[in-house]
């Protein structure tokens, strides 16, 4: 695991605080932990999805991608939802990547169709088996209001192509890599089958970072450590800054997280 982490720790510009792993570690705080988790593995598919609509497919391969999520969109933005039934359901084939046609929008849109696809495939993995985690345990999906972390990384991403697709992968090298360190720095704290399931997720979280690094590289043909640096430090800032909320991703507690008080 120590091998493992070593580049994410690296490549990060502070670790968790220990007033977050306090907050997470309480049992009241188990719903919002896993509910938001949940929410942002669906999220984490969705930007892929994204990714590739604008810049690795021709339009004609976006109706697949439509339904492909429809299930898991379906389910989360219904009124009424039936979340044994979902995991229940009959499940497709999850690789769709011969189904698509890769477009020449970029000269890497085949390998960032390649690589996003695989992550996709993973995410959706991913939200159903915290689902699946939750159901067994009676802990209810609900709507819940998203955290400030990912809004605010990306409100600094440039907005002429190519620097946009550039930043946007650093942002999502970084989202990735800090849901790897949250999951080691969690996992101990933990029941048993949290510790177990939290720690299986670290290598594929491990190389969603990495993909998203090597294909903003090869967008930019060059050297972005200059990018890595800028966004390294907003993103250590979010982390280290108080944040009223508490969420998978958040910032430093406040004494009313701490007392669980502000956790909707």
């Amino acid at each position: 695991m120590q091998q493992l982490l070593a580049p994410i720790k690296a490549f990060l510009g502070c670790e968790t605080p220990e007033s977050w792993i306090q907050a997470a570690k309480k049992p009241e705080q188990l719903n919002v932990l896993l509910i938001d988790h949940c929410n942002c593995e669906l999220k984490a598919a969705q930007t892929a999805m994204m990714m590739i609509r604008k810049y690795a497919i021709d339009k004609s391969s976006a109706d697949i991608l439509k339904a492909w999520a429809k299930p898991y969109e379906d389910f989360v933005y219904s009124q009424t939802r039936d979340a044994q039934a979902f995991l229940n359901r009959d499940v497709k084939k999850n690789d769709i990547t011969n189904d698509l046609a890769a477009s020449h929008h970029l000269a890497i849109s085949a390998d960032l169709l390649s690589k996003m696809v695989r992550l996709i495939k993973e995410e959706f993995h991913h939200f159903e088996q915290v689902l699946q985690i939750m159901t067994d345990r009676g802990i209810a999906y609900t709507n819940m209001r998203a955290g400030q972390y990912a809004r605010q990384l990306i409100g600094h991403v440039r907005t002429h192509e190519p620097l946009t697709i550039i930043d946007k992968l650093i942002v999502g090298a970084f989202i990735e890599a800090r849901s790897c360190e949250r999951f080691a720095k969690l996992a101990p704290h933990l029941d048993p089958e949290l510790t177990k399931f939290y720690t299986s997720l670290l290598r594929s979280e491990a190389r969603h970072y990495q993909d998203y690094l090597s294909l903003a590289e090869e967008v930019a043909g060059g050297d972005i450590s200059e990018r890595i640096d800028f966004f390294r430090i907003k993103e250590a800032e979010l982390i280290l800054a108080e944040d009223n909320d508490f969420r998978f991703h958040s910032g430093m507690p406040t004494v009313e997280v701490l007392l669980h008080k502000t956790t909707k």
